[in-house]
């Protein structure tokens, strides 16, 4: 059977058709994705938790849907896969209703965890039959940069459709929408596939059910510890102890399992190839660098008190890197560029654009000010992103490219969830830090504190405040300022040493012996030549 004509889509079906209806179905993935964590403020408030709930909610949907690709290829081959997708967009849709009249968060978490599961059971089919619709021979290249390409951009785009439903509409209306988004998957595989089957049925008692509880009960422990770890205090906490405890033991069960059963869901011989422990080491570093991102979104918020739709739009700047960072990714990869040239141009330009911001913290920046390295910090991560993941996915053989990929999904998940972790111990630690230095060098004796402060009260008194309140309005004013210089000089020595370490990745990529010497690998593998 053709590429064209695979059979799961009616012989009227032309190819460029095919390719609509693939596209649009995978962007349900990067719906469940982000629909609650576009505006972790406001959907943390709707839901009365906190935000570090929200996040936990987010690792909860993200860890799902890795623990779920173990058993994803199996569930696939037993049903048609019209039947398939009409069961997972359908269900996803009822879960989207049942989540916008929750309050009750555990129940919002369960949502969650079926949310991951819908998102992980089409992705990999859907991402197959869409390369498959290409007759290049580029197809790899071009399948995977539309379908990551959209995993980078989803977020944005999502964010803006939030902030322009929370300024006219209700927030159910987002619920509602992502809903009927699904729906509408549902009526495009009704329209254009059929009843065939595109495999062979493969019975459903083979698959590892055990390995899958036993990896998802890991990543829900270790995604705990990771994101409740500074709010309980760590180890003075008896649940960061029982979940620290059982990500150890149930983490060491399921390595256990994938040693002596025969059929391992995970193929830790994968690990065994040096390329692929790069690509995912890259990989963790890569989405460690992204978190920094959000202390920008955050300083726009909280310093220099930016409207959230302006903060929002800001992102589209961001996006346009992006775009530009995957094309010009997808002409070095048609062209056969050395990954490693890739690998150090990539993570030089985020070096650069860490650097590039520790001079723009400061009490008042403008648009101007922030669009260059956001364009730059775009562009490295689109140029970056689908050469590791062929990369990581080409660096093993053939029959164990399934694992590979699931590896390049760990180190994502781990790099995010690592990230956040980092970003907001670093930050809490260190804006505490310097807010106690600064106070303590704001004495009310000192006659420069003095002088701020009755100047201070002059301006309020001038706007109409009597001398007791203007008084306490400059107190909380001069406090203020401490506390956004304090937050501001954090960032800057969070970002310095961000860019120090993507410098010395840079460094290690330079000297590396395995990348200098590997063959070329897309060559080899992406084409099969």
């Amino acid at each position: 059977m053709s590429k064209e004509n695979d059979g799961a889509f009616k012989p009227w079906v032309p190819n460029w058709l095919a390719v609509f209806v693939l596209f649009f179905c995978l962007l349900h993935c990067m719906v469940l994705l982000g629909v609650y964590t576009s505006n972790i403020t406001y959907s943390a408030s709707f839901l009365d938790v906190e935000v570090e709930d929200l996040q936990f909610s987010l690792c909860v949907t993200y860890g799902t849907f890795l623990a779920t690709l173990l058993v994803e290829s199996r569930l696939f081959k037993f049903f048609p896969p019209k039947n398939y997708f009409l069961v997972i967009f359908s269900l996803s849709a009822i879960t989207f209703v049942m989540s916008a009249y929750t309050r009750n968060y555990v129940v919002f978490l369960l949502l969650r965890v079926a949310e991951g599961i819908f998102m992980a059971l089409p992705w990999l089919p859907l991402r197959q039959m869409l390369i498959n619709r290409f007759k290049t021979r580029n197809a790899i290249i071009i399948g995977f940069s539309f379908t990551y390409g959209a995993l980078l951009l989803a977020s944005p785009f999502i964010m803006n459709i939030a902030v322009y439903m929370l300024e006219n509409y209700d927030w159910r209306y987002m619920a509602w929408g992502s809903a009927l988004f699904q729906l509408t998957c549902v009526g495009f595989i009704l329209i254009t596939f059929t009843n065939n089957r595109v495999h062979k049925k493969v019975p459903l008692y083979q698959i590892d059910w055990a390995s899958f509880i036993l990896i998802h009960i890991t990543i829900l422990a270790g995604a705990f510890v990771f994101i409740y770890g500074e709010k309980k205090y760590w180890l003075q906490s008896g649940q960061i102890i029982i979940a620290a405890v059982a990500f150890l033991l149930f983490g060491a069960l399921f390595l256990m399992r994938q040693v002596t059963v025969k059929r391992p869901s995970f193929d830790l011989s994968v690990f065994g190839y040096p390329n692929l422990r790069i690509g995912f080491f890259l990989f963790v570093v890569l989405y460690i660098a992204r978190a920094t991102l959000n202390i920008c979104h955050s300083t726009m918020f909280t310093v220099w008190n930016w409207e959230p739709s302006r903060v929002a739009h800001v992102q589209f700047i961001n996006v346009a890197g992006n775009v530009i960072g995957m094309t010009v990714a997808g002409i070095c990869l048609a062209k056969a560029v050395a990954s490693r040239y890739i690998f150090i141009v990539g993570f030089l330009l985020l070096a650069i654009h860490h650097i590039w911001m520790t001079f723009l913290f400061v009490p008042d920046a403008s648009l101007s000010d922030v669009a260059a390295p956001y364009i730059l910090q775009g562009f490295a991560v689109g140029f970056l992103f689908v050469p590791l993941v062929l990369f990581t996915v080409s660096s093993v053989p053939k029959k164990l490219a399934p694992f590979s990929g699931t590896s390049g999904v760990i180190g994502r998940f781990w790099g995010s969830t690592v990230g956040f972790c980092i970003m907001q111990n670093a930050q809490i630690y260190l804006t505490q830090k310097h807010y106690d230095k600064i106070i303590s060098f704001v004495l009310p004796e000192s006659p420069q504190m003095q002088d701020r402060n009755a100047a201070a009260v002059q301006r309020f008194m001038a706007k109409g405040y009597a001398e007791p309140e203007a008084y306490k309005l400059a107190i909380k004013s001069l406090t203020q300022s401490a506390r956004s210089q304090s937050l501001l000089i954090s960032n800057m020595e969070i970002f310095t040493v961000m860019g120090y370490v993507l410098f010395a990745v840079v460094i290690l990529l330079l000297f590396n012996k395995q990348l200098r010497f590997s063959s070329d690998l897309f060559k080899n593998k992406v084409w099969g030549s």
